[in-house]
C-alpha cells in the first residue's frame, strides 16, 4: 500500500520577511503575541522581557523600544505559563529561563556528539 502523497507548499522569497534583532515595536510585538501593549510594558518594567540591546528600559521611551524575534517567543511562553498555571510573572520568567537553558544545553550536546562522530 502506497502512502498518500503530502502536498508541498512553495514559499516565494519575496513573501518571506526575516526578523532581525530589534525590528518589532511594542505594538507589533503585542499584536503578534495577542497581548496588550500594557501587559508587555509591565513585563519590561518587571525585568521579565527586555528591549533590544541599546534600548533604555525607561517607560517614557516605550514608543522607541524595539524587540527581537527571540523576545517574541519568550513573551508568548511567559504569557502561556501565566495563563495556564496562574503563574506570577517572575516565576513564569524563571521557568522560561530554564526552558531556554535546556534548549541551549541540548544544542551543545548535539554539536558535541556530532563532532565526536566525525
Amino acid at each position: 500500500m502506497n502512502p498518500t502523497p503530502v502536498s508541498t507548499y512553495v514559499i516565494h522569497a519575496e513573501s518571506v520577511e526575516l526578523l532581525d534583532d530589534g525590528t518589532l515595536t511594542l505594538e507589533q510585538l503585542a499584536q503578534a503575541c495577542c497581548l496588550t501593549p500594557q501587559w508587555l510594558h509591565n513585563r519590561v518594567q518587571a525585568g521579565v522581557l527586555t528591549p533590544a540591546a541599546g534600548m533604555a528600559e525607561d517607560p517614557a521611551q516605550s514608543t522607541q523600544w524595539r524587540f527581537s524575534s527571540a523576545t517574541l517567543v519568550r513573551a508568548r511562553r511567559v504569557a502561556d505559563l501565566e495563563r495556564h498555571f496562574d503563574a506570577d510573572p517572575q516565576l513564569a520568567a524563571l521557568a522560561v529561563d530554564l526552558m531556554e537553558e535546556v534548549a541551549l544545553l541540548r544544542k551543545r550536546l548535539q554539536a558535541f556528539a556530532s563532532s565526536e562522530i566525525d
